[in-house]
């Protein structure tokens, strides 16, 4: 199933209505439906979702030497709400476009820092925001290595972008986090994985 599908009628719930009130950069719709409640009552809702696609992301670790590849880039939503200057630090990441999610991340990864990914590991898949957003995000961990490197990455200028790479030791990544300098969910998601399973 993609970002945006609508099942058939089943588990309790019964898509009514769907209704597109935006299309420009992603999809906003207004979707009706019917669901049963917990005491047999049916409620009819509606609810607004954003379809962005679906993304998958990935940390880059060197076990060797202890450090981990990251990107600082603006975020506007970040930035309309109160972050500082909205240049978020990131692991590389992108929607998956005609894609599969290993795909995704292998082409983000050399685009966005320059690193051509060999082995990857699945680490988990995760809604974002499923309140509003359909996003399904899987997020990989994946070693590199100084051999790794391609070019010096920076993101596609075609698309707008504009990244900076950071390369740090994993514990300087783990003291922004501590500290709130990074705020990415992702990114604190991987990082904390990364020092559960002590592969840094």
């Amino acid at each position: 199933m993609g970002a945006f599908e609508i099942p058939p009628a089943g588990d309790g719930v019964r898509v009514t209505s769907v209704e597109v009130l935006s299309d420009d950069w992603y999809v906003l719709r207004k979707v009706g439906f019917e669901i049963r409640l917990r005491d047999g009552r049916t409620s009819l809702q509606h609810r607004e979702a954003y379809d962005r696609g679906n993304g998958a992301a990935v940390l880059l670790y060197d076990p060797d030497r202890g450090t981990v590849i990251l990107t600082r880039q603006f975020r506007l939503p970040a930035y309309v709400n109160g972050h500082p200057d909205g240049r978020l630090i990131e692991v590389p990441a992108g929607l998956l476009d005609e894609s599969d999610a290993e795909e995704a991340v292998r082409r983000e990864a050399e685009e966005e820092v320059g690193i051509r990914v060999g082995e990857v590991r699945r680490v988990f898949d995760a809604f974002m925001s499923p309140g509003s957003v359909t996003e399904r995000l899987v997020l990989f961990a994946a070693p590199y290595s100084p051999a790794s490197r391609v070019d010096d990455g920076g993101g596609l200028a075609a698309e707008g972008e504009e990244i900076e790479v950071i390369e740090c030791p994993f514990a300087d990544a783990v003291a922004m986090m501590d500290s709130g300098e990074i705020a990415d969910a992702k990114t604190i998601m991987l990082l904390q994985w990364a020092q559960l399973h002590g592969v840094v």
